[in-house]
């Protein structure tokens, strides 16, 4: 019987934030010793800031193999935060 993964310490005390995106294109390397990457499109980003790269190498969950994206995939982008690293949002003042 497979038992569920125990969350890491304080991993439920982070702050997060999980995005939609979509792989745009996948950048071979430049040079023969880089790895190849992947461009996101973060859904809900500024337009100048909306798209990153990451090395393309991720693991399949079940076998444990190696995997990469494709263009057009849909991922989700999480963004965590130590309780340290955050502070309650103040309310915005309008202006009256």
């Amino acid at each position: 019987m497979d038992t569920p993964e125990k969350p890491k310490e304080n991993e439920s005390e982070k702050a997060a934030v999980t995005l939609p995106g979509t792989v745009q294109k996948i950048i071979p390397p430049s040079v023969p010793d880089d790895k190849e990457k992947a461009e996101i499109v973060i859904e809900g980003a500024e337009p100048l800031y909306q798209e990153i790269r990451v090395d393309n190498a991720l693991q399949d969950k079940n076998t444990g193999e190696a995997v990469a994206l494709k263009p057009g995939a849909e991922v989700e982008v999480t963004i965590e935060a130590e309780p340290n690293a955050t502070a309650p949002k103040k309310p915005i003042r309008k202006a009256g």
